[in-house]
């Protein structure tokens, strides 16, 4: 089951490992991806760290861990295909996997639902 963070990022755990990507709300917000720049497997990051940015052609974002742990693997095609989180934001346009140091972090984030309401909050 996926969870969302305020700032638009999800997580999907498996295991203790997250996958992380930004919502398709997100990279709608953001029109067409041209650049991301990937965080460092084995880099540490803390929940609420900028771990990576997204350039589109509006605006370059800065990209939150939704939780804290090590970068085990980032999604390398995105070098080639920076574009695949406009299409596919919360499949194949994953980001980074992390191994979670505190799985609870989790919980605080919002399921489908109240991220969906949450969005409809912020206009």
């Amino acid at each position: 089951m996926k969870r969302y963070s305020k700032t638009h990022e999800w997580i999907s755990l498996e295991g203790d490992v997250a996958v992380v990507g930004i919502s398709d709300h997100a990279q709608d917000h953001l029109g067409d991806v041209v650049y991301v720049d990937l965080p460092e497997p084995g880099k540490k990051v803390k929940k609420g760290d900028v771990f990576c940015s997204i350039e589109s052609v509006k605006a370059a974002s800065d990209i939150f861990s939704p939780v804290s742990g090590e970068i085990i693997e980032v999604n390398g095609e995105l070098d080639s295909a920076p574009e695949t989180i406009n299409s596919d934001a919360e499949g194949t346009g994953w980001i980074a996997k992390i191994k979670v140091s505190d799985p609870s972090e989790a919980d605080a984030l919002m399921d489908s639902e109240a991220y969906r309401k949450h969005c409809e909050e912020e206009g």
